[in-house]
C-alpha cells in the first residue's frame, strides 16, 4: 500500500473535529455575549467569580451595577457575568439554603474510616 493514499484520510480525521469543535466555541461565545448585551434592571446573575447579584443598572455600555447585598451595589464588567439566574435555578438555589429535598444529587464527603468486614 501505498502512504500517499492514507495521507489525505489523516488530514480528514484530525481536521473535522477541530472544525466541529471551533464552530461549537463560536456558538457558545455568541450565545455568552448576547446574554450579557441582553441584561436589564431585575436580573439576577452570577459572576465569573461566583458572586451572585441583581443587576440594578444595566444603561453603561462595557459594566454592570449589581446589588450583591442589601445596599451594596458592586460594578462589573459585562464580560464579568457568567449567568442568568433562571426561575427554576432560584428554586433550586432556595430549596438547597433552606434544606429543603430537591432532585439535586447531594455532595456529600466520602467517608474515610476503614471498614473490615
Amino acid at each position: 500500500m501505498d502512504i500517499s493514499l492514507f495521507l489525505p484520510l489523516l488530514f480528514l480525521v484530525l481536521l473535522v473535529p477541530l472544525f466541529l469543535q471551533a464552530r461549537k466555541q463560536r456558538r457558545q461565545m455568541t450565545e455568552m455575549q448576547t446574554m450579557q448585551n441582553s441584561l436589564t434592571e431585575g436580573d439576577v446573575v452570577i459572576t465569573i467569580a461566583g458572586v451572585r447579584g441583581t443587576v440594578v443598572d444595566a444603561s453603561y455600555e462595557e459594566t454592570v451595577d449589581l446589588e450583591i447585598a442589601d445596599g451594596v451595589v458592586t460594578t462589573w464588567l459585562r464580560g464579568a457575568i457568567r449567568q442568568k439566574v433562571t426561575e427554576e435555578h432560584a428554586e433550586t438555589h432556595e430549596a438547597e439554603t433552606t434544606g429543603e429535598a430537591s432532585d439535586a444529587p447531594s455532595l456529600e464527603k466520602p467517608s474515610l474510616e476503614k471498614n473490615d468486614n
